[in-house]
């Protein structure tokens, strides 16, 4: 019992190093705890609204432009025929 307490200095180097990881304890295990990655405000969601507006149009012009692809070649598309397909 009659051992001496030693002290010991603590670095800046160790002190920048508790603090990071008190940091990124604090910022990352919380965000990973979030389980649902749905938009979180309104102005997110209404940009999600738009996007997805965006995509279904751009699907629809996509579709309009091979079917008039298709009338101008000719093609017909039906069981077992592809569209394209070469006769033979």
């Amino acid at each position: 019992m009659s051992e001496a307490v030693k002290v010991e200095m603590t670095s800046r180097r160790n002190v920048l190093a508790y603090l990071g990881l008190m940091t990124f304890s604090l910022t990352v295990v919380p965000t990973a705890l979030v389980s649902d990655a749905e938009a979180q405000t309104a102005g997110m969601e209404r940009r999600e609204e738009r996007r997805a507006g965006r995509q279904n149009r751009r699907e629809d012009r996509r579709a309009g432009r091979q079917e008039r692809r298709d009338e101008r070649r000719g093609v017909t598309t039906g069981p077992g025929v592809t569209t394209g397909a070469a006769p033979k």
